[in-house]
């Protein structure tokens, strides 16, 4: 989470690789950044699961985030990144409204998920979460059973129909299954950080939904963990539309089609508000990019 946003509750509501240098015409170092095979062509557009138009994000009085204007399209993992306090969390939480619980939180301009507004009047929260699941910074098991832990939600939501099979095809899905099938009935606590985190992404793919939204999944956890995790963003992106909050960048440059680049700029009064500087391929935003604040931030000039 950004160092400047509020502090939200956590909860689940409901590599071969190419080396591309980053160039710098002011004569700042190049930076080696790691960038996927897949990153050489540029893959046709998909569907678009979301758009934000003209989106402004307050807390009270407080403009935390100022007209931003984005497409997130289906199937394809984007990488948001920034320094902190940039409102890279608040926009992902913004997406499935996980934000609403926290005082003085209001949005201007859209959010459109699939052409509806999720913040028209009327729209159930709790069904926008259900259809957009999210992963947090730090693994948030709950002190039950591993089976118990993935089972909660479907119980909640009436979907009790066939629930082995749905609590297995979801740690299935999150790359766990083998791990802890002949231990379902221990406690989640017992799990390596790792696999905690694993265990919260079959949590929220348990009730299906279409987007996961991942807020640092990786941040804080060891380097043989974090390439687990985006192993399984890999496999994941083949039935979910993935939005990742990152700090790493060479994260965002090994798992990401696409990548928004945040900063802070002026909003009056001596205060600074997050703004999307860039937005575009992640091969094109880190090797070219169109903009010279996001060529400071990915060659290490500030951030």
């Amino acid at each position: 989470m950004d160092a400047n946003e509020p502090e939200v509750e956590r909860r689940d509501d409901v590599m071969a690789s190419n080396r591309l240098q980053v160039d710098s015409s002011s004569g700042a170092p190049a930076v080696p950044l790691v960038i996927g095979a897949k990153e050489s062509a540029p893959a046709p557009p998909t569907e678009v699961v979301f758009e934000l138009l003209d989106l402004n994000v307050y807390y009270g009085e407080t403009l935390a985030v100022r007209g931003v204007n984005l497409k997130i399209h289906k199937n394809v993992i984007t990488a948001m990144i920034g320094p902190s306090g940039c409102g890279k969390s608040t926009i992902v939480r913004t997406l499935n409204r996980m934000n609403d619980s926290v005082s003085g939180f209001r949005v201007s301009g859209e959010v459109n998920y699939h052409g509806h507004s999720i913040y028209a009047s009327g729209v159930d929260p709790v069904e926008v979460r259900r259809r957009i699941g999210m992963v947090f910074q730090r693994p948030n098991p709950f002190p039950k059973s591993i089976y118990d832990n993935i089972a909660w939600a479907p119980r909640i939501l009436g979907l009790k129909r066939d629930l082995d099979a749905r609590v297995e095809q979801a740690l299935r899905g999150a790359a766990l299954w083998d791990e802890v099938k002949d231990r379902l009935r221990s406690s989640a606590l017992g799990l390596s950080g790792g696999q905690q985190q694993r265990l919260c992404i079959a949590r929220a793919i348990a009730i299906e939904p279409e987007v996961l939204l991942l807020d640092e999944p990786a941040s804080a956890l060891d380097p043989i963990s974090t390439a687990s995790i985006e192993d399984l963003m890999q496999d994941l992106k083949q039935t979910y539309t993935i939005v990742i909050v990152t700090h790493n960048m060479q994260q965002a440059a090994r798992v990401a089609e696409r990548t928004a680049f945040f900063s802070l700029d002026d909003a009056g009064d001596g205060k600074r508000a997050g703004v999307l500087v860039e937005y575009d391929e992640t091969a094109t935003l880190f090797t070219r990019p169109a903009d010279e604040r996001t060529r400071g931030y990915v060659t290490g000039r500030f951030g």
